[in-house]
């Protein structure tokens, strides 16, 4: 795992895959796994896989992690209890499509919190970057028609996608205030807990109104995947990635989502890309690159 450290934006790519992966198994699997439900068996899988990982640092950690309590229940609580779970709850009103778009904004989130925490500006090119990626990113949520992208109004979905975008805007920018000399797998066990401790009474609520996941191998395989990539390993990337990166930068990546499900869209559901596809891919790549080359000197 620390060799991929070298490799943030590899990192961030791959994160980007996997959650692309989540949103839609969240929307596919919504009539089989509540929204709350997939969101407690998620992480307790994903606690489940960081265990090993965590469980040794423990001891020789525990006075640091004590110590740092009110900035690892606020990163766990935005991170782990927020985001994933607003989000699910979009997913079962409102479209991909749609969900995508808004998720899309994450990174405009990101970057207004940064300047308002912490006085963080973009330089031009950044700031070019950031609006050509998100160029992208418009034209293929809205097929390449701009009355089609005037069209999409706002639901209860929507609304709900748009704190997680702000959720994940601040647990992004609060990275920055992780504390120091903790292992990165026992802080996100940590980040894991709070969040686990969170959704705990809301799992227990959805319980109570009759909501249960039906078991089969679509609801059981779906839970797994978002457990064990985007749950797991995504969390683990990002972290390293934003770290090494910084998180206006990594929180572009985001962009990329909106690519792989198009690409994953072609490859699972035969769905042949349009024109608007490879253009906003085009875009999202340029956008990408214009705000990660480094300056000339």
């Amino acid at each position: 795992m620390h060799r991929l450290d070298a490799n943030p934006y590899l990192l961030l790519t791959l994160t980007a895959l996997f959650w692309s992966g989540n949103m839609v198994m969240g929307r596919g699997i919504r009539a089989d796994v509540p929204p709350i439900a997939l969101a407690f068996w998620r992480w307790m899988i994903a606690l489940a896989l960081l265990a090993p990982l965590a469980l040794p640092h423990l001891g020789s950690q525990w006075r640091r992690l004590r110590a740092s309590w009110p900035t690892i229940i606020v990163l766990g609580l935005l991170g782990v209890g927020g985001y994933n779970t607003f989000a699910y709850l979009a997913l079962q009103h409102t479209t991909a499509t749609s969900a995508t778009l808004l998720n899309s904004f994450i990174p405009i989130a990101t970057i207004a919190f940064g300047f308002l925490f912490y006085g963080k500006r973009l330089s031009r090119a950044e700031a070019l970057g950031v609006a050509v990626s998100l160029l992208g990113v418009a034209t293929i949520v809205s097929r390449g028609s701009l009355d089609t992208l005037l069209g999409l109004t706002l639901n209860t979905g929507d609304l709900w996608m748009l704190a997680a975008v702000t959720v994940w805007g601040l647990y992004t920018v609060g990275l920055q205030k992780r504390p120091e000399g903790i292992d990165p797998m026992l802080m996100l066990a940590a980040f894991t807990v709070v969040g686990l401790l969170a959704l705990t009474p809301a799992y227990a609520w959805e319980l109570s109104t009759g909501r249960h996941i039906n078991l089969n191998l679509a609801s059981v395989g779906g839970i797994l995947y978002t457990g064990i990539f985007p749950g797991f390993l995504g969390y683990v990337f990002y972290n390293a990635g934003v770290a090494a990166v910084g998180p206006a930068r990594g929180s572009l990546f985001i962009h990329l989502m909106p690519v792989f499900a198009t690409i994953l869209a072609a490859i699972f559901l035969d769905e042949r890309p349009q024109w608007y596809h490879f253009a906003g891919i085009a875009l999202v790549f340029a956008g990408i690159f214009l705000t990660t080359r480094r300056p000339a000197a």
